[in-house]
């Protein structure tokens, strides 16, 4: 037995781990899941706001949400967090689940009716990382 611990680790050897894990998961879950992705585009077809995130069981999971410098203030996070909520709903889901850092976007998602169910101290010495959940239904 060798036990090997590595910042450079091969490929292979991570989706071996991550395949064994879905296999166990899968007696107890469905593997399947959707992405939701949401975009604003401005006239010249660039990406000014947007989200990505997946959908597992019944739940919605944002897992990036950004909004150009230049265009924030303008309520373009809120459209774009929900179109994807509405999108969840429809696809049966009851609740969404976020994190972000105490840098990033608190009180932007508070506001929109996430609460806080868990922080942890210390990430880059002295932020907060923030876990956030919200009944969509």
């Amino acid at each position: 037995m060798e036990l090997t611990t590595t910042t450079q680790p091969r490929q292979e050897d991570d989706e071996f781990v991550i395949k064994a894990t879905r296999a166990y998961n899968s007696q107890f879950v469905s593997e399947e899941w959707s992405p939701v992705s949401v975009y604003i585009r401005n006239d010249n077809e660039e990406i000014i706001a947007g989200l990505t995130g997946k959908i597992f069981g019944n739940w919605l999971n944002v897992e990036f949400l950004w909004v150009s410098e230049e265009h924030r203030g303008r309520d373009l996070g809120s459209k774009v967090l929900s179109a994807a909520e509405s999108k969840a709903i429809d696809k049966g889901c009851v609740a969404s689940t976020l994190d972000t850092f105490s840098f990033q976007a608190l009180g932007f998602y508070r506001k929109q009716g996430y609460e806080i169910v868990g922080s942890l101290d210390g990430y880059y010495e002295n932020h907060q990382r923030h876990y956030l959940q919200k009944k969509l239904v």
